[in-house]
């Protein structure tokens, strides 16, 4: 039960990631009626816009990343969806745009030479702020070939851990802490010290690798390693793991996109814009003699899916630490992984991208974690072909009659 419930919680939280970028893809076809192949390296550049910020920007603000203020990655966020945003108005105004009564092969090369542009050209390094002092990184752009670490701007805690203990240590010595009140210790349990040292503004921690059993006060617990700072006096908790931890970084995610995705839905079904988004998505002509805006509306439908992509690369970022370079395969695979939801789902159909987002998810996961995860792919690309011969138009999407 505990491995299904994780997979479950893994499921929503990937899912939500696939449901962001793929309606991307969703709104520019409802919009134009072809695939912006330069969207999956939309999702990188918001990645490593969100790393450039939280890094290099703010540091050189006097914000610590790992302690830093909810505010930051707030900021971090908006910086990333801005950026996204100017990019993808360019590329719609210089690729797109005069291409807009091309026949579509050639806006479909198009899209995949502003691919491979942005693939290469996020690879070049050019430093643009050198180090001022000491711990003082530089910042170059565009981002380099080496892979880097996002700083860990949202803690990756468990929200469901269980505190079982608290009180003042009464002695540290290496690897061994000393507590003030007796516990016991569960077997096949995990458990962990989380101490507080004086003036310090968060708690350190330490996994206990003590054999289960009763611990009076003052008896010896041992410890994997204890970070410098605790001392004698510092308050400390101990804490019990969940058997099925959610952690914060998943709540970040859910709770993130999810309002995203609501923020969305408003937008189009409730306001003047959003009518005019569907009014150009049925027909271009008829929308423009009734007096809509088409240029104005396609470009902010272009700002609006790479707004959400930059969401999904600074929500990647947090929960993959490890940023590959912008060419990586696993990006491309990221990207059409999201293409495949939105097919799925029925491309065009905004309900339909988010529903094929946790599909597709839901069909990875369990894939790999009860059969194999080697075959992780293989099961995103099955259920591509599955639906493609069985509903051509996706679960959602709906058949359009054209008369000849």
């Amino acid at each position: 039960m505990g491995d299904l419930l994780q997979t479950l919680i893994t499921v929503i939280s990937v899912g939500s990631l696939y449901a962001l970028i793929a309606l991307g893809y969703t709104m520019v076809y409802g919009i134009l009626k072809f695939i912006n192949f330069a969207h999956s390296d939309v999702v990188v550049i918001g990645a490593w816009t969100s790393f450039t910020t939280a890094a290099v920007l703010l540091p050189r603000l006097g914000v610590t990343p790992t302690e830093a203020p909810w505010w930051a990655a707030a900021g971090v966020l908006m910086l990333a969806m801005v950026v996204c945003g100017l990019v993808g108005f360019c590329v719609e105004r210089f690729a797109y745009r005069p291409l807009r009564g091309a026949p579509r092969l050639n806006v479909l090369i198009t899209a995949i030479g502003v691919s491979l542009f942005f693939q290469n050209f996020g690879q070049l390094k050019y430093e643009v702020l050198k180090p001022d002092g000491p711990g003082k990184p530089a910042m170059s752009l565009p981002f380099g070939a080496q892979p880097q670490g996002m700083p860990r701007l949202v803690g990756s805690r468990a929200l469901n851990d269980a505190t079982v203990s608290r009180g003042t240590l009464a002695g540290v010595d290496g690897a061994v802490v000393r507590l003030s009140e007796g516990v016991s210790l569960e077997e096949r349990r995990q458990y962990s010290i989380r101490v507080t040292p004086a003036g310090a503004p968060r708690a350190i921690e330490a996994m206990v690798v003590a054999p289960a059993g009763r611990y009076e006060p003052g008896q010896d617990l041992r410890v994997g390693f204890m970070p410098a700072g605790a001392a004698p006096g510092s308050a400390y908790a101990l804490v019990r793991s969940a058997r099925v931890p959610i952690q914060l970084v998943d709540v970040a995610i859910v709770a993130t996109a999810g309002l995203l995705m609501v923020l969305l839905q408003l937008l189009v079904y409730r306001t003047k814009f959003g009518m005019a988004m569907r009014a150009v998505s049925f027909n271009t002509t008829t929308a423009s003699l009734m007096g809509v805006a088409v240029n104005r509306v396609i470009s902010l439908t272009f700002v609006l899916g790479t707004s959400l992509a930059a969401a999904a690369g600074f929500l990647y970022s947090l929960k993959y630490v490890t940023l590959q370079q912008t060419a990586h395969q696993g990006w491309v695979l990221l990207g059409l992984k999201a293409f495949v939801a939105a097919v799925v789902g029925g491309i065009g159909n905004i309900q339909g991208a988010v529903l094929g987002g946790f599909l597709i998810a839901f069909v990875e996961q369990f894939g790999a974690r009860y059969i194999s995860s080697d075959l992780r792919d293989v099961y995103v690309f099955g259920v591509l072909i599955l639906v493609l011969l069985l509903r051509p138009t996706g679960i959602l999407g709906s058949t359009v009659r054209e008369k000849v």
